[in-house]
Order: C-alpha cells, then structure tokens, then sequence
C-alpha cells in the first residue's frame, strides 16, 4: 500500500513545532500500520520519513526533470523517483537521470496536461490548499480558473494535446530500453473499471481507438475530439531527438491533421 500525501504547500505549518510532531505522529501510525510507501512532494517531509523503514516515493508533483534535481532527492532520503511529465519525451534528460541515481525512476504513462502548462503550479497549489485541514484561511471552494483555461486552449489549439506527455502503449518498450521500467497510470478520480482498462490495455502494450479514452486529463474531451492512436505510430522517433523549439517544428501540427478528427 501506497499513502499519497503530495501536497505542494502547506503554508509553512510542517515547519512549525506542532507541524513537525503532528506529522512524526501521522507517519508512525501509517508505518504501524503495514503501510509500504508514502509519495511525497515537499523535500522537508521526504527527508523527514528516513526515519520510518516505509519505501519514500518522490511526487510528480516535486517536478524531477533534470539528474541533478534527482540527485538532490535521492540524497533527501527517495527510494523512488517520479520524473515531471513535462520530460516525459526528453531522452536525453531521463537517461540523464537514470544514471545520475540509484533509486528507482518512475514515469506516468497517461497523463494528457499541457506540455510547459504554465498554470501547473498554481494550480496544483490551489488544490493543496482546498484540501487542507489545518489551514482556516483556505477556502472550502474555489472556481477552477486554471482547468477552465487549460480546455479553452485545447478547444482553441488541438495541436496541444498532441504534444502532451503522454506515452503510448506501445510505446513504453522505449523507455525499458534506457532502464526505466516502473510506470505509473494516472487517474485516482476515476472509476475502477476504466483503471483497471488502462491497465489491461498497457499490459498489453498495444490499442487501437482514441487515445483520449485512456487518458486521464481531461477526460471530457474524448466527447470532442478523437485522436486515432494507430495513426500516432513511428511518433515517437521523431520525439526522442526532437529539441522541443516548436514554433520552428511544425511536426504535431501536421501530425495533428493526419491523426485527430474533430468529432460532430
């Protein structure tokens, strides 16, 4: 079992007195009882869980995308390393990584955010803060500005989801082959037989139907759109030397035209 506690803020609280025992207690009682993992965001609290024999997993959400932001978390105490989505096609920094560490790196294979979103930050800070128990000042609800803007640019601009993070299933044979063969799905919120289909589906590494439907973010817009994931094949040549300056590129857009219809 693996306790997720990836906020990305706290409002300095575990950095208080009261903070630090609340959390040394909530630690021993998971690890009393038999809990194997917790995945943490903030290096203060990663650091702090060496003190418990339960395997430490860095977040996604702590932005891993370069081997020396890994080296500093494996120091912190990671036994697993969850790289940002954003260099989910950077070889080049995830073989990087890969040799800089002796942890375990881990990648999320379905998750459809923007690449470079600049409202990620923001918005998963919103979300630490809407979730928080022992923040009064936090509000119990907020309109979600960012997700709003997020499937306003999609709508607008198609091309976005195709530069996505995400990694085909048949595709994850590439990453085995520079030595990182722990993938995770995305998808907490969702039904536990669209889990378990995504699973079967990258078990067995190949599919045939619209991409959107196994993705995790946004789902709503396998309503709008279909992207053929037969037609996304050989895709990934191209991505694992691309140098990412898109505006001289051109290649999602065309690939774009070939493999996404707009559906009626």
């Amino acid at each position: 079992m693996n306790v997720v506690m990836n906020s990305t803020c706290t409002g300095g609280h575990h950095l208080t007195f009261e903070g630090y025992k609340m959390f040394e207690w909530y630690f021993g009682e998971l690890n009393k009882a038999g809990v194997d993992a917790v995945t943490m965001a903030e290096p203060y609290l990663v650091e702090l869980l060496r003190e418990f024999p339960m395997k430490i997993v860095v977040s996604v959400l702590s932005y891993v995308d370069a081997p020396q932001r890994a080296k500093f978390f494996e120091d912190l105490g990671a036994d697993v390393i969850t790289v940002d989505t954003n260099i989910n096609r950077h070889f080049d920094l995830l073989e990087g990584i890969v040799k800089a560490v002796n942890c375990d790196v881990r990648i999320i294979v379905n998750e459809g955010c923007l690449y470079k979103c600049p409202f990620r930050y923001s918005h998963y800070n919103l979300a630490s803060h809407l979730s928080s128990l022992n923040q009064p000042q936090s509000p119990l609800f907020a309109p979600d500005y960012y997700f709003d803007k997020c499937i306003a640019m999609r709508l607008r601009n198609p091309t976005q989801m195709i530069k996505s993070g995400w990694i085909r299933p048949e595709d994850v044979k590439e990453y085995e082959a520079i030595g990182i063969a722990d993938i995770k799905l995305s998808g907490r919120t969702k039904a536990v037989n669209w889990i378990i289909n995504c699973m079967r589906i990258y078990s067995k590494r190949s599919y045939k139907g619209n991409l959107l439907e196994i993705l995790d973010c946004p789902q709503m817009l396998r309503y709008m759109f279909y992207i053929d994931n037969e037609k996304l094949e050989g895709g990934i040549e191209h991505w694992k030397s691309c140098k990412k300056i898109c505006n001289e590129c051109g290649y999602c857009d065309a690939l774009t035209k070939d493999a996404v219809t707009i559906l009626k």
